[in-house]
């Protein structure tokens, strides 16, 4: 009977630890509402891997290619401001679907 109850609580307390360090799954459709994010070339600025220079946001410290906008719709992205060579600040809604953002408004603030 010792031996039953100690299995089972040797079972439920490797349960916990794994509940507890198992990778948690991403939200795939968080709404981002008028959020201040950094936005820049991901390739460039953020070392995102991808096949061109892209533009990409921050949101809570983690970079997302932009669906919906592209880098070249807000000036020249090599330009000496430009996205590839300067990180800028953007008040940005939309939403983060299958780790990508889905901009329906980005809006550059001034320097």
């Amino acid at each position: 009977m010792k031996n039953l109850v100690f299995l089972f609580m040797f079972l439920a307390f490797s349960f916990a630890v794994q509940a507890q360090t198992s990778p948690k799954k991403e939200l795939t459709n968080k709404i981002i509402t008028n959020q201040v994010v950094d936005i820049a070339c991901g390739e460039c600025q953020f070392k995102m891997k991808g096949k061109d220079c892209e533009l990409a946001v921050k949101i809570d410290g983690k970079p997302y290619f932009v669906d919906g906008k592209s880098i070249d719709d807000f000036g020249d992205a090599h330009g000496e401001h430009g996205f590839c060579n300067a990180v800028s600040k953007a008040k940005v809604s939309g939403k983060i679907v299958n780790n990508r953002f889905q901009a329906t408004d980005i809006k550059l603030l001034p320097k």
